[in-house]
């Protein structure tokens, strides 16, 4: 079990994951106001859009106020009440981001597809955000965490050492903010570029497979930030392996439509300036496989390496 010094540096570290995907979401918000794609939508929409950005807001403040907390009721020092506190405010934080990205993704669908696609694809959305960030971890937390001595005394691969539980869950989640932040980033200028006035130039193969890719960085997104939903929601900020499994897979399943995302919107950017969807294809397919060699292929191939080496 983790100390309770180790339990708030995770916590602290978790709720960093989720700041970051709010500031995208509130810069995106703030310029989209000024661009000239905004004034073309519906009021009814333009203030839907002032809506979330309020309540956007609202989970800003709340994913800050851990560090108000800790320093004036407790001085900076360490307490189970700090801990709480964070896992509290993280949990209902979700609930605004998930709203706010739900408008984001309606709107910009919305603004290619219509109004009933626009619903429908806000609304899925929100289904997907909620699911990894509040059902999914409902389900797992009526479940025992078993088969967690056998996974302990697993055998370690002969280059390796043994690392401590903490050590491993600690790990993954940097790995994840690692891969969140570019994430987060691109899904921001997804986001942007459709308000920009040269979108409209574009032709409309290229909106939507732009849109195809606003949505895959979207479910990236979600899925890098789950864990931390995972790890205050099930096991109130406890170190298990259950954690460190659940984390794990959420990483690896995240970029898996990352490299899709990106390699549409590459495809775009090509096709706009070599007015050719020939070589942006060839160009995109060749930069996708070189995500996927890298990240799945060779590390594949290096896992299948060691079990041979262990028999």
């Amino acid at each position: 079990m983790a100390g309770l010094k180790d339990k708030i540096k995770t916590a602290l570290d978790e709720s960093r994951m989720l700041i970051l995907g709010s500031q995208v979401l509130v810069g995106f918000d703030y310029r989209s106001a000024f661009e000239a794609g905004f004034e073309r939508l519906p009021a009814s929409s333009q203030y839907l859009k002032i809506g979330s950005l309020a309540i956007l807001l609202l989970g800003t403040a709340l994913l800050m106020s851990p560090g108000a907390y800790h320093r004036i009721v407790h001085n900076g020092e360490d307490a189970n009440d700090v801990h709480l506190f964070t896992t509290r405010v993280m949990d209902l934080a979700l609930m605004p981001f998930a709203f706010a990205l739900a408008v984001d993704v309606g709107l910009a669908t919305t603004m290619l597809a219509g109004g009933t696609y626009g619903f429908v694809a806000g609304l899925s959305t929100a289904f997907v955000a909620l699911f990894f960030w509040y059902g999914l971890e409902r389900l797992q937390k009526r479940r025992p965490d078993r088969g967690q001595g056998s996974k302990e005394m697993k055998k370690e691969t002969t280059n390796s050492t043994p690392t401590r539980l903490h050590d491993k869950i600690e790990q993954v989640l940097i790995e994840a903010r690692v891969v969140l932040p570019g994430a987060q980033a691109l899904l921001g200028f997804q986001f942007a570029t459709m308000l920009i006035e040269g979108f409209e130039k574009l032709p409309a193969s290229s909106k939507y497979v732009h849109l195809a890719s606003l949505a895959l960085m979207a479910l990236s997104v979600i899925l890098l930030m789950a864990p931390a939903a995972y790890h205050r929601i099930v096991e109130k900020g406890e170190d298990t392996e259950r954690v460190h499994s659940f984390a794990s897979w959420m990483l690896l399943a995240a970029m898996v439509p990352l490299p899709l995302g990106i390699s549409g919107d590459f495809f775009v950017v090509v096709r706009k300036v070599a007015q050719s969807g020939i070589i942006s294809l060839a160009i995109c397919l060749v930069i996708l496989a070189s995500f996927y060699s890298l990240w799945f292929g060779y590390t594949l191939y290096r896992r299948s390496k060691l079990t041979k080496a262990e028999r």
